[in-house]
């Protein structure tokens, strides 16, 4: 089973990757840091609805700092929503403010509210990684779904990702009679095949979230990441395999009791023939992308050596073999997807209690 030992080191933004930041809006001046909301006085723990510790804590500003602080939040929600038109959003407020306390950057959750209709969003504040960056870009490019954010200097401004949480969906929804639990199967193979072509790694149940779609006869799901901390970094290729997290195994187990081997190869089909499409789309990008992610320094030399490895003995093809970077290794893994047919691999098929 798939295994991190180490909490990953954040690597600072480059040059290269600031000026693609650049050059496709990313990269934006905006009134505050992540390092600013850090001032505060004190904290208070934050508890769900059911009396449960959410390991996030609210922060407690003095008053002066606080509506500065609100003040710059409520810009940032205008540049990341609607080109940073404050006038518009004059009867936003900033209800809250949190702290993470478990997740490797210790991110900042913004909940901001609509004082004409009580409804509220949120946004994250994020110490900025380049191997966060390059996987949101990647995803954003590559998969169905769209990702907003901004980035200036060290910070990261991202938009909520709204969807039931991995965890809470196995827990809550796994046990209900009133869906085709090949649906869901079907899309965790697809999200598997996803997570490994572009190298999304540690996509255990609470790093993913899953949309329910209702249609008119039946319900439907898509798996989408929303953490990239661990892209392109670890040396062991289960971990850029969600089937390989035990935390996983109620969903990989309706594979295992609904779905075939002729089933599977067919969805992992579809799903590389998608990447291809969007690879192609993506022309215009895509290659300015890969040229400064080449450059970068992501990883050990050791787990880019292990991964190549794993890579290249798993596609039964030497190329990854001359890959230096972690770039180089997704450059290859995306060309994969022209050259190579799919085809049953050893172990797709994996659960562990």
């Amino acid at each position: 089973m798939a295994n991190i030992r180490f909490k990953k080191q954040t690597y600072p933004v480059s040059k290269a990757l600031r000026g693609y930041l650049m050059l496709t809006g990313r990269e934006i001046d905006v009134p505050i840091s992540y390092h600013d909301l850090l001032h505060y006085n004190s904290s208070v723990a934050l508890f769900d609805k059911k009396g449960n510790d959410t390991l996030w804590e609210t922060l407690i500003y003095n008053q002066t700092d606080r509506e500065f602080i609100h003040d710059c939040l409520r810009k940032v929600y205008a540049q990341l929503k609607v080109g940073g038109d404050v006038g518009i959003m004059d009867h936003l407020y900033i209800d809250r403010v949190d702290y993470c306390l478990y997740a490797n950057t210790h991110p900042v959750r913004v909940r901001i509210v609509n004082r004409l209709n009580d409804l509220f969003d949120y946004f994250y504040v994020k110490q900025a990684d380049m191997s966060r960056i390059y996987g949101m870009e990647l995803e954003h490019m590559l998969s169905p779904n769209k990702i907003n954010y901004l980035v200036k200097e060290s910070t990261i401004i991202e938009e909520h990702i709204q969807g039931i949480p991995g965890d809470t969906f196995i827990k809550d929804f796994l046990t209900r009679q009133d869906f085709n639990p090949l649906r869901v199967a079907k899309e965790f193979v697809k999200f598997n095949e996803r997570s490994l072509v572009q190298l999304m790694g540690d996509m255990r149940n609470d790093n993913f979230l899953v949309e329910v779609i209702p249609d008119f006869d039946e319900l439907y799901f898509r798996l989408r990441a929303i953490d990239f901390d661990q892209h392109c970094y670890e040396g062991s290729l289960k971990i850029y395999m969600p089937q390989y997290f035990k935390e996983n195994n109620p969903i990989i187990n309706l594979g295992f009791k609904s779905m075939s081997s002729v089933l599977e190869l067919q969805y992992q089909k579809e799903e590389r023939t998608r990447l291809l499409t969007r690879v192609h789309a993506a022309a215009g990008l895509l290659p300015v992308l890969l040229s400064a992610m080449k450059k970068e320094v992501l990883s050990t030399e050791e787990n880019v050596h292990q991964l190549r490895a794993e890579l290249s003995n798993l596609y039964e093809d030497d190329r990854f073999l001359n890959s230096n970077t972690m770039g180089d290794l997704l450059s290859t893994s995306l060309h994969m997807l022209e050259v190579q047919p799919v085809r049953k691999r050893k172990g797709v098929r994996v659960s562990s209690d």
